[in-house]
């Protein structure tokens, strides 16, 4: 009982120095959150007023900020599994209490270590968020002002030349289109001469078959004339039935 007492109190011992030890880098990351915010405006306002050749001073300002967030990051990473694996070494403290169920005073404890815990977890995530979003930002603001500074200390003869080749690309591109439009304007011509030749071959074919039996031709033309004729007759004799049956009841 007294060494489960024990390993008790070494688990709230070493969570509440973990905690303390968070808690100060936390702060220490913050800061150098906010310090790297500062540097980052103060850098863009620097490099807009300077020429290009003094970007080196930034730049190792820059990469100095980065590696001291990346490392203190770390550090805090490493800091908060150490805690949850004391958290969780706690829970299975409550859990194997054999003689009776763990006291009130004894699940607060924990509750409140666990509070901690994800309080600091959420707020070093917050702020590697936002030092994540800052570098993001410097990362596009810095590529378009290279681009700016890129164009600007060109000479007048990159610029022309830069410009011409341009304009050839666009020219040849042009010339690409074209081609291809000549090359589709070809084939569907092709494709044409070939369709006009197979009706020419059919229109053919059926010309000799009607040309080789005339007596069926006229067959056909003789048995047209009697479905007209006997259409006609039958025609005939419904006109004359209606009649009489008009004739019929009005009688």
């Amino acid at each position: 009982m007294a060494d489960m007492g024990n390993l008790w109190e070494d688990l709230r011992k070493q969570a509440r120095q973990l905690e303390n030890e968070i808690d100060l880098k936390l702060v220490s990351f913050s800061k150098l959150g906010t310090n790297y915010s500062l540097h980052k405006d103060a850098d863009s306002a620097s490099s807009a007023s300077k020429e290009q050749t003094s970007d080196t001073a930034p730049l190792l300002n820059r990469s100095s900020s980065e590696h001291m967030c990346d490392t203190m990051a770390l550090e805090i990473e490493q800091l908060l599994s150490k805690l949850t694996q004391v958290n969780d070494r706690m829970v299975e403290y409550t859990q194997n209490i054999s003689h009776s169920s763990p006291s009130a005073a004894l699940l607060h404890t924990l509750q409140r270590h666990r509070d901690i815990l994800q309080d600091y977890t959420h707020e070093f995530q917050k702020t590697r968020a936002n030092i994540t979003a800052l570098r993001e930002r410097e990362d596009l603001l810095g590529s378009v002002r290279r681009e700016i500074n890129t164009y600007k200390n060109s000479t007048g003869l990159n610029r022309r030349t830069e410009l011409y080749l341009k304009e050839n690309e666009h020219i040849r591109n042009s010339e690409r289109l074209v081609d291809e439009q000549i090359s589709i304007a070809i084939a569907t011509k092709e494709n044409l001469a070939g369709q006009n030749k197979v009706l020419g071959s059919i229109t053919q074919r059926v010309n000799s078959l009607a040309n080789r039996f005339p007596v069926i031709n006229s067959l056909v033309q003789r048995i047209n004339l009697k479905k007209r004729k006997d259409s006609i007759i039958l025609g005939g004799v419904i006109a004359v039935c209606l009649v009489l049956l008009i004739l019929y009841a009005f009688h």
